[in-house]
Protein backbone atom coordinates (compact mmCIF):
# COMPACT_ATOMS: atom_id res chain seq x y z
CA UNK A 1 0.00 0.00 0.00
CA UNK A 2 1.07 3.54 -0.59
CA UNK A 3 -0.64 6.86 0.04
CA UNK A 4 -0.51 10.41 -1.16
CA UNK A 5 -2.21 13.76 -0.56
CA UNK A 6 -2.56 16.74 -2.86
CA UNK A 7 -4.00 20.19 -2.21
CA UNK A 8 -5.49 22.55 -4.75
CA UNK A 9 -5.26 26.34 -4.70
CA UNK A 10 -6.77 28.08 -1.70
CA UNK A 11 -10.27 29.48 -1.97
CA UNK A 12 -13.29 28.30 -3.93
CA UNK A 13 -12.78 25.01 -5.68
CA UNK A 14 -9.86 23.95 -3.51
CA UNK A 15 -9.60 20.21 -3.12
CA UNK A 16 -7.62 17.81 -1.01
CA UNK A 17 -7.00 14.28 -2.16
CA UNK A 18 -5.85 11.35 -0.09
CA UNK A 19 -5.11 8.21 -2.04
CA UNK A 20 -4.68 4.69 -0.72
CA UNK A 21 -3.58 1.98 -3.15
CA UNK A 22 -4.13 -1.55 -1.88
CA UNK A 23 -2.67 -4.13 -4.22
CA UNK A 24 -2.30 -7.91 -4.17
CA UNK A 25 -5.15 -8.39 -1.72
CA UNK A 26 -6.08 -12.06 -1.76
CA UNK A 27 -8.88 -12.19 0.80
CA UNK A 28 -11.53 -10.76 -1.53
CA UNK A 29 -11.97 -11.68 -5.16
CA UNK A 30 -11.90 -8.81 -7.60
CA UNK A 31 -10.26 -5.69 -8.89
CA UNK A 32 -11.71 -2.26 -8.42
CA UNK A 33 -11.49 1.19 -6.93
CA UNK A 34 -13.37 3.24 -4.40
CA UNK A 35 -13.83 6.98 -4.81
CA UNK A 36 -15.11 9.03 -1.89
CA UNK A 37 -16.27 12.61 -2.51
CA UNK A 38 -16.33 14.81 0.58
CA UNK A 39 -18.06 18.19 0.80
CA UNK A 40 -17.82 20.27 3.95
CA UNK A 41 -16.49 17.28 5.86
CA UNK A 42 -19.43 15.11 4.80
CA UNK A 43 -19.14 12.15 2.43
CA UNK A 44 -21.66 12.81 -0.35
CA UNK A 45 -20.69 10.01 -2.72
CA UNK A 46 -19.03 6.60 -2.54
CA UNK A 47 -18.42 4.74 -5.75
CA UNK A 48 -17.17 1.17 -5.76
CA UNK A 49 -16.02 0.51 -9.33
CA UNK A 50 -15.36 -3.03 -10.52
CA UNK A 51 -12.85 -3.56 -13.32
CA UNK A 52 -13.12 -7.31 -13.86
CA UNK A 53 -13.17 -8.10 -17.54
CA UNK A 54 -16.56 -9.10 -19.00
CA UNK A 55 -16.82 -12.89 -19.07
CA UNK A 56 -19.72 -13.26 -21.53
CA UNK A 57 -21.39 -16.27 -19.93
CA UNK A 58 -24.81 -14.96 -20.94
CA UNK A 59 -23.63 -15.06 -24.54
CA UNK A 60 -21.78 -18.37 -24.20
CA UNK A 61 -25.00 -20.23 -23.42
CA UNK A 62 -26.92 -18.85 -26.42
CA UNK A 63 -27.63 -21.66 -28.89
CA UNK A 64 -27.02 -24.33 -26.24
CA UNK A 65 -29.32 -27.04 -24.94
CA UNK A 66 -30.36 -26.94 -21.26
CA UNK A 67 -28.02 -29.68 -20.03
CA UNK A 68 -25.13 -27.93 -21.79
CA UNK A 69 -26.11 -24.73 -19.97
CA UNK A 70 -25.84 -26.49 -16.60
CA UNK A 71 -22.25 -27.45 -17.30
CA UNK A 72 -21.34 -24.00 -18.61
CA UNK A 73 -22.82 -21.89 -15.80
CA UNK A 74 -21.09 -24.05 -13.20
CA UNK A 75 -17.85 -22.47 -14.48
CA UNK A 76 -18.97 -18.97 -13.51
CA UNK A 77 -17.65 -19.45 -9.98
CA UNK A 78 -15.30 -21.95 -8.39
CA UNK A 79 -16.75 -21.30 -4.93
CA UNK A 80 -20.49 -21.45 -5.68
CA UNK A 81 -20.96 -23.45 -8.90
CA UNK A 82 -23.88 -25.38 -7.37
CA UNK A 83 -25.88 -22.16 -7.01
CA UNK A 84 -25.59 -21.42 -10.71
CA UNK A 85 -26.56 -24.96 -11.64
CA UNK A 86 -29.52 -25.01 -9.25
CA UNK A 87 -30.98 -21.72 -10.48
CA UNK A 88 -30.68 -22.91 -14.07
CA UNK A 89 -32.01 -26.45 -13.55
CA UNK A 90 -35.04 -25.27 -11.61
CA UNK A 91 -35.76 -22.69 -14.29
CA UNK A 92 -35.76 -25.30 -17.04
CA UNK A 93 -37.80 -27.76 -15.00
CA UNK A 94 -40.41 -25.12 -14.22
CA UNK A 95 -40.81 -24.37 -17.94
CA UNK A 96 -40.88 -28.04 -18.96
CA UNK A 97 -43.11 -29.03 -16.01
CA UNK A 98 -40.72 -31.75 -14.88
CA UNK A 99 -41.71 -33.67 -11.76
CA UNK A 100 -38.58 -34.91 -10.05
CA UNK A 101 -38.50 -37.73 -7.54
CA UNK A 102 -38.89 -36.31 -3.98
CA UNK A 103 -35.61 -38.00 -3.10
CA UNK A 104 -33.93 -36.01 -5.87
CA UNK A 105 -35.25 -32.80 -4.32
CA UNK A 106 -33.68 -33.87 -1.03
CA UNK A 107 -30.38 -34.68 -2.72
CA UNK A 108 -30.34 -31.23 -4.27
CA UNK A 109 -30.71 -29.67 -0.84
CA UNK A 110 -27.84 -31.83 0.35
CA UNK A 111 -25.74 -30.64 -2.58
CA UNK A 112 -26.55 -27.05 -1.70
CA UNK A 113 -25.69 -27.77 1.96
CA UNK A 114 -22.26 -28.91 0.82
CA UNK A 115 -21.70 -25.69 -1.06
CA UNK A 116 -22.89 -23.53 1.83
CA UNK A 117 -20.57 -25.36 4.22
CA UNK A 118 -17.44 -25.00 2.10
CA UNK A 119 -18.20 -21.41 1.07
CA UNK A 120 -19.16 -20.12 4.53
CA UNK A 121 -16.21 -21.87 6.17
CA UNK A 122 -13.86 -20.31 3.62
CA UNK A 123 -15.28 -16.84 4.22
CA UNK A 124 -15.51 -17.00 8.00
CA UNK A 125 -12.09 -18.48 8.76
CA UNK A 126 -9.82 -17.63 5.85
CA UNK A 127 -11.18 -14.33 4.56
CA UNK A 128 -13.00 -12.39 7.25
CA UNK A 129 -12.04 -13.45 10.78
CA UNK A 130 -8.45 -12.15 10.46
CA UNK A 131 -9.90 -8.61 10.14
CA UNK A 132 -11.59 -8.77 13.55
CA UNK A 133 -8.49 -10.07 15.30
CA UNK A 134 -5.97 -7.70 13.74
CA UNK A 135 -4.21 -10.24 11.52
CA UNK A 136 -3.18 -9.50 7.97
CA UNK A 137 -3.88 -13.04 6.78
CA UNK A 138 -5.11 -16.46 7.80
CA UNK A 139 -1.47 -17.53 8.06
CA UNK A 140 -0.95 -15.05 10.88
CA UNK A 141 -4.22 -16.16 12.47
CA UNK A 142 -3.07 -19.79 12.33
CA UNK A 143 0.13 -18.91 14.16
CA UNK A 144 -1.94 -17.41 16.99
CA UNK A 145 -4.88 -19.84 16.95
CA UNK A 146 -4.08 -22.97 14.99
CA UNK A 147 -7.13 -24.78 16.31
CA UNK A 148 -9.54 -22.23 14.86
CA UNK A 149 -8.05 -22.42 11.38
CA UNK A 150 -7.95 -26.22 11.49
CA UNK A 151 -11.63 -26.17 12.43
CA UNK A 152 -12.40 -23.99 9.42
CA UNK A 153 -10.41 -26.19 7.05
CA UNK A 154 -12.11 -29.32 8.38
CA UNK A 155 -15.52 -27.77 7.72
CA UNK A 156 -14.52 -26.79 4.21
CA UNK A 157 -13.23 -30.31 3.53
CA UNK A 158 -16.58 -31.76 4.61
CA UNK A 159 -18.49 -29.41 2.33
CA UNK A 160 -16.24 -30.29 -0.57
CA UNK A 161 -16.76 -34.00 0.09
CA UNK A 162 -20.53 -33.60 -0.21
CA UNK A 163 -20.23 -31.71 -3.49
CA UNK A 164 -17.78 -34.28 -4.82
CA UNK A 165 -20.06 -37.20 -4.02
CA UNK A 166 -23.23 -35.69 -5.50
CA UNK A 167 -21.66 -33.57 -8.22
CA UNK A 168 -18.90 -35.84 -9.43
CA UNK A 169 -16.12 -33.53 -8.30
CA UNK A 170 -15.69 -30.83 -5.62
CA UNK A 171 -15.39 -27.90 -8.05
CA UNK A 172 -17.55 -27.31 -11.13
CA UNK A 173 -19.77 -30.40 -10.56
CA UNK A 174 -20.97 -32.34 -13.61
CA UNK A 175 -23.78 -34.65 -12.48
CA UNK A 176 -26.68 -32.19 -12.21
CA UNK A 177 -29.15 -32.68 -15.07
CA UNK A 178 -32.59 -31.43 -16.02
CA UNK A 179 -34.81 -34.01 -14.33
CA UNK A 180 -32.40 -34.94 -11.56
CA UNK A 181 -28.86 -36.34 -11.51
CA UNK A 182 -26.90 -38.45 -13.95
CA UNK A 183 -26.18 -40.72 -10.99
CA UNK A 184 -27.51 -41.07 -7.44
CA UNK A 185 -25.11 -42.01 -4.62
CA UNK A 186 -25.13 -45.53 -3.25
CA UNK A 187 -26.18 -45.86 0.41
CA UNK A 188 -22.69 -46.93 1.47
CA UNK A 189 -21.22 -43.82 -0.19
CA UNK A 190 -23.61 -41.61 1.74
CA UNK A 191 -22.92 -43.46 4.97
CA UNK A 192 -19.22 -42.66 4.59
CA UNK A 193 -20.09 -38.96 5.08
CA UNK A 194 -21.68 -39.46 8.49
CA UNK A 195 -18.61 -39.24 10.78
CA UNK A 196 -17.41 -36.02 9.15
CA UNK A 197 -20.90 -34.50 9.33
CA UNK A 198 -21.30 -35.38 13.01
CA UNK A 199 -18.02 -33.57 13.61
CA UNK A 200 -19.07 -30.70 11.34
CA UNK A 201 -22.16 -29.98 13.43
CA UNK A 202 -20.00 -29.55 16.54
CA UNK A 203 -17.43 -27.53 14.61
CA UNK A 204 -20.15 -25.24 13.27
CA UNK A 205 -21.65 -24.73 16.74
CA UNK A 206 -18.19 -23.78 18.03
CA UNK A 207 -17.86 -21.41 15.07
CA UNK A 208 -20.99 -19.54 16.15
CA UNK A 209 -19.69 -19.17 19.69
CA UNK A 210 -16.31 -18.03 18.38
CA UNK A 211 -17.50 -15.36 15.93
CA UNK A 212 -20.14 -14.04 18.35
CA UNK A 213 -17.30 -13.04 20.65
CA UNK A 214 -15.16 -11.28 18.05
CA UNK A 215 -14.55 -7.56 18.66
CA UNK A 216 -16.92 -5.93 16.19
CA UNK A 217 -17.22 -2.32 15.00
CA UNK A 218 -20.54 -0.64 15.62
CA UNK A 219 -22.43 0.35 12.47
CA UNK A 220 -26.12 0.88 11.74
CA UNK A 221 -27.39 0.29 8.20
CA UNK A 222 -31.12 -0.19 7.97
CA UNK A 223 -31.15 -1.72 4.51
CA UNK A 224 -34.03 -3.24 2.60
CA UNK A 225 -33.51 -6.99 2.95
CA UNK A 226 -34.47 -9.45 0.19
CA UNK A 227 -34.40 -13.26 0.32
CA UNK A 228 -36.38 -16.35 -0.54
CA UNK A 229 -38.86 -17.69 1.97
CA UNK A 230 -40.32 -21.20 1.89
CA UNK A 231 -43.36 -22.35 3.91
CA UNK A 232 -41.47 -25.32 5.36
CA UNK A 233 -37.73 -25.19 4.64
CA UNK A 234 -34.93 -22.74 5.21
CA UNK A 235 -34.54 -21.22 1.73
CA UNK A 236 -32.09 -22.77 -0.71
CA UNK A 237 -33.56 -24.02 -3.97
CA UNK A 238 -37.16 -22.96 -3.59
CA UNK A 239 -39.36 -20.27 -2.11
CA UNK A 240 -40.92 -16.93 -2.86
CA UNK A 241 -38.97 -13.67 -3.13
CA UNK A 242 -39.82 -11.58 -0.06
CA UNK A 243 -38.45 -8.40 1.47
CA UNK A 244 -38.38 -6.64 4.80
CA UNK A 245 -40.91 -4.11 3.48
CA UNK A 246 -43.54 -6.54 2.28
CA UNK A 247 -42.52 -7.76 -1.18
CA UNK A 248 -43.86 -11.23 -2.01
CA UNK A 249 -43.24 -12.66 -5.49
CA UNK A 250 -42.77 -16.07 -7.12
CA UNK A 251 -39.16 -17.10 -7.68
CA UNK A 252 -39.73 -16.61 -11.41
CA UNK A 253 -40.65 -12.92 -11.11
CA UNK A 254 -37.49 -11.12 -9.96
CA UNK A 255 -37.79 -8.69 -12.87
CA UNK A 256 -41.22 -7.55 -11.64
CA UNK A 257 -39.55 -5.75 -8.72
CA UNK A 258 -35.89 -5.21 -9.64
CA UNK A 259 -33.78 -4.00 -12.54
CA UNK A 260 -30.15 -3.89 -13.60
CA UNK A 261 -28.39 -0.76 -14.80
CA UNK A 262 -25.02 0.05 -16.26
CA UNK A 263 -23.01 2.43 -14.07
CA UNK A 264 -20.29 4.59 -15.55
CA UNK A 265 -16.78 3.56 -14.55
CA UNK A 266 -17.51 -0.07 -13.75
CA UNK A 267 -17.88 -3.29 -15.69
CA UNK A 268 -20.37 -4.73 -13.20
CA UNK A 269 -24.07 -4.09 -13.59
CA UNK A 270 -25.84 -2.71 -10.52
CA UNK A 271 -29.21 -4.10 -9.44
CA UNK A 272 -31.77 -1.88 -7.77
CA UNK A 273 -35.47 -1.85 -7.08
CA UNK A 274 -37.62 -0.49 -9.88
CA UNK A 275 -37.81 2.84 -8.05
CA UNK A 276 -34.01 3.02 -7.78
CA UNK A 277 -33.55 1.85 -4.22
CA UNK A 278 -30.69 -0.24 -2.85
CA UNK A 279 -31.28 -3.58 -1.17
CA UNK A 280 -29.32 -6.34 0.52
CA UNK A 281 -29.25 -10.09 -0.11
CA UNK A 282 -27.28 -12.79 1.68
CA UNK A 283 -27.06 -14.55 5.05
CA UNK A 284 -28.17 -11.55 7.12
CA UNK A 285 -31.26 -11.17 4.93
CA UNK A 286 -32.05 -14.89 5.10
CA UNK A 287 -31.59 -15.15 8.86
CA UNK A 288 -33.80 -12.10 9.36
CA UNK A 289 -36.56 -13.01 6.91
CA UNK A 290 -36.56 -16.80 7.30
CA UNK A 291 -34.92 -17.43 10.67
CA UNK A 292 -38.00 -19.30 11.89
CA UNK A 293 -37.19 -22.00 9.31
CA UNK A 294 -33.68 -22.68 10.61
CA UNK A 295 -32.77 -26.15 11.79
CA UNK A 296 -33.49 -26.31 15.56
CA UNK A 297 -29.77 -26.52 16.36
CA UNK A 298 -29.08 -23.41 14.29
CA UNK A 299 -32.03 -21.56 15.80
CA UNK A 300 -30.76 -22.39 19.31
CA UNK A 301 -27.26 -21.25 18.40
CA UNK A 302 -28.58 -17.95 17.04
CA UNK A 303 -30.71 -17.35 20.13
CA UNK A 304 -27.74 -18.05 22.40
CA UNK A 305 -25.75 -15.27 20.76
CA UNK A 306 -28.44 -12.67 21.41
CA UNK A 307 -27.36 -11.03 18.15
CA UNK A 308 -30.37 -11.51 15.86
CA UNK A 309 -31.16 -7.79 16.09
CA UNK A 310 -27.54 -6.86 15.42
CA UNK A 311 -27.42 -9.10 12.36
CA UNK A 312 -30.37 -7.14 10.99
CA UNK A 313 -28.66 -3.74 11.13
CA UNK A 314 -24.88 -4.17 11.45
CA UNK A 315 -23.09 -5.48 8.31
CA UNK A 316 -20.09 -6.56 10.39
CA UNK A 317 -22.34 -9.08 12.15
CA UNK A 318 -22.96 -10.93 8.90
CA UNK A 319 -20.12 -13.23 9.96
CA UNK A 320 -22.41 -14.46 12.74
CA UNK A 321 -25.23 -15.08 10.24
CA UNK A 322 -22.85 -17.15 8.11
CA UNK A 323 -21.79 -19.17 11.12
CA UNK A 324 -25.44 -19.84 12.03
CA UNK A 325 -26.02 -21.03 8.46
CA UNK A 326 -23.01 -23.30 8.84
CA UNK A 327 -24.83 -25.00 11.70
CA UNK A 328 -28.00 -25.23 9.65
CA UNK A 329 -26.27 -26.70 6.59
CA UNK A 330 -24.20 -29.18 8.61
CA UNK A 331 -27.18 -30.32 10.68
CA UNK A 332 -29.51 -30.67 7.69
CA UNK A 333 -26.84 -32.52 5.73
CA UNK A 334 -26.30 -34.89 8.66
CA UNK A 335 -30.04 -35.57 8.88
CA UNK A 336 -30.37 -36.20 5.13
CA UNK A 337 -27.46 -38.60 5.11
CA UNK A 338 -28.78 -40.46 8.16
CA UNK A 339 -32.17 -41.01 6.53
CA UNK A 340 -31.00 -41.56 2.98
CA UNK A 341 -32.96 -43.72 0.60
CA UNK A 342 -31.84 -43.74 -3.02
CA UNK A 343 -34.38 -42.25 -5.44
CA UNK A 344 -36.40 -44.68 -7.52
CA UNK A 345 -35.75 -42.49 -10.54
CA UNK A 346 -32.55 -40.44 -10.46
CA UNK A 347 -33.31 -38.80 -13.81
CA UNK A 348 -36.84 -37.98 -14.96
CA UNK A 349 -37.67 -37.71 -18.65
CA UNK A 350 -38.65 -34.38 -20.15
CA UNK A 351 -39.43 -32.70 -23.41
CA UNK A 352 -38.19 -29.24 -24.41
CA UNK A 353 -40.61 -26.58 -25.50
CA UNK A 354 -40.29 -22.87 -26.26
CA UNK A 355 -40.90 -20.27 -23.58
CA UNK A 356 -39.32 -18.41 -20.69
CA UNK A 357 -37.42 -20.37 -18.05
CA UNK A 358 -36.76 -18.37 -14.88
CA UNK A 359 -35.90 -19.12 -11.26
CA UNK A 360 -34.11 -17.79 -8.18
CA UNK A 361 -32.19 -19.75 -5.55
CA UNK A 362 -30.07 -18.75 -2.57
CA UNK A 363 -26.35 -18.84 -3.29
CA UNK A 364 -24.11 -18.61 -0.22
CA UNK A 365 -23.85 -14.87 -0.86
CA UNK A 366 -27.54 -14.33 -1.54
CA UNK A 367 -30.31 -14.42 -4.10
CA UNK A 368 -29.26 -15.57 -7.59
CA UNK A 369 -31.67 -15.11 -10.51
CA UNK A 370 -31.58 -16.78 -13.95
CA UNK A 371 -33.82 -16.25 -16.96
CA UNK A 372 -33.55 -18.06 -20.30
CA UNK A 373 -35.59 -17.62 -23.46
CA UNK A 374 -35.94 -21.00 -25.18
CA UNK A 375 -36.61 -21.16 -28.92
CA UNK A 376 -38.55 -23.68 -30.99
CA UNK A 377 -35.47 -25.89 -31.29
CA UNK A 378 -35.19 -26.19 -27.51
CA UNK A 379 -32.07 -24.02 -27.42
CA UNK A 380 -31.31 -20.85 -25.50
CA UNK A 381 -32.04 -17.71 -27.49
CA UNK A 382 -31.32 -15.23 -24.69
CA UNK A 383 -30.01 -15.44 -21.12
CA UNK A 384 -29.89 -13.22 -18.07
CA UNK A 385 -27.94 -14.06 -14.91
CA UNK A 386 -28.08 -11.74 -11.89
CA UNK A 387 -25.52 -12.70 -9.19
CA UNK A 388 -25.74 -11.65 -5.53
CA UNK A 389 -22.77 -9.27 -5.62
CA UNK A 390 -24.33 -7.05 -8.29
CA UNK A 391 -27.45 -6.84 -6.14
CA UNK A 392 -25.46 -5.88 -3.04
CA UNK A 393 -23.22 -3.29 -4.66
CA UNK A 394 -25.53 -0.31 -4.07
CA UNK A 395 -25.98 -1.31 -0.42
CA UNK A 396 -22.20 -1.63 -0.05
CA UNK A 397 -21.76 1.91 -1.36
CA UNK A 398 -24.39 3.24 1.05
CA UNK A 399 -22.61 1.56 3.97
CA UNK A 400 -19.31 3.06 2.84
CA UNK A 401 -20.89 6.53 2.94
CA UNK A 402 -21.91 5.82 6.53
CA UNK A 403 -18.55 4.52 7.72
CA UNK A 404 -16.24 6.79 5.70
CA UNK A 405 -16.42 9.95 7.89
CA UNK A 406 -14.84 8.00 10.73
CA UNK A 407 -11.76 7.08 8.69
CA UNK A 408 -11.03 10.27 6.74
CA UNK A 409 -8.56 11.63 9.27
CA UNK A 410 -6.98 8.46 10.61
CA UNK A 411 -3.67 6.94 9.47
CA UNK A 412 -3.67 5.28 6.07
CA UNK A 413 -3.28 1.76 7.40
CA UNK A 414 -6.19 2.16 9.81
CA UNK A 415 -8.43 3.65 7.13
CA UNK A 416 -7.64 0.86 4.71
CA UNK A 417 -8.25 -1.85 7.28
CA UNK A 418 -11.62 -0.48 8.38
CA UNK A 419 -12.92 -0.02 4.85
CA UNK A 420 -11.69 -3.42 3.67
CA UNK A 421 -13.24 -5.09 6.70
CA UNK A 422 -16.59 -3.50 5.88
CA UNK A 423 -16.53 -4.56 2.23
CA UNK A 424 -15.43 -8.07 3.19
CA UNK A 425 -18.51 -8.28 5.44
CA UNK A 426 -20.57 -8.64 2.27
CA UNK A 427 -18.30 -11.42 0.95
CA UNK A 428 -18.28 -9.96 -2.57
CA UNK A 429 -17.43 -12.43 -5.32
CA UNK A 430 -16.06 -10.17 -8.03
CA UNK A 431 -13.44 -12.10 -10.00
CA UNK A 432 -10.34 -14.24 -9.59
CA UNK A 433 -8.00 -11.22 -9.58
CA UNK A 434 -5.90 -10.48 -6.50
CA UNK A 435 -6.27 -6.71 -6.47
CA UNK A 436 -9.12 -5.15 -4.59
CA UNK A 437 -9.15 -1.56 -3.52
CA UNK A 438 -7.67 1.70 -4.77
CA UNK A 439 -9.08 4.40 -2.50
CA UNK A 440 -9.31 8.04 -3.57
CA UNK A 441 -10.71 10.74 -1.29
CA UNK A 442 -11.65 14.06 -2.89
CA UNK A 443 -12.39 16.95 -0.56
CA UNK A 444 -14.46 19.92 -1.58
CA UNK A 445 -14.98 23.05 0.52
Amino acid sequence: MHGGEGRGAAGAGATTERRFDVGQLTRVEGEGSLRLRVRGGVVVEARLAIFEAPRYFERLVVGRRPDDVLDIVARICGICPVAYQMSAVHAFEALYRVDVDPAVRTLRRLLYCGEWIESHALHVYLLHAPDFLGFESVVALAQADRGAVERGLALKKTGNAIVALLGGRPIHPVSVRVGGFSRAPRPREMAALRPALEAAVEQALETVRWVAGLPTPDLRQVARLVALRHPDDYPMNEGRIVSSDGLDLPATDWEAAFREEQVEGTNALHARTLDGGAYLVGPAARVTLAGDRLHPLAAEALAATGLAGEIRVNPYRSIVARAVELVHAAAEARDIVAGYRAPETALATWRARPGTAAWATEAPRGLLFHRYEIDERGRVAEARIVPPTSQNQAAIEEALVTVAPGVLDVPEETARTRIEQLVRSYDPCISCATHFLDLTVEREP
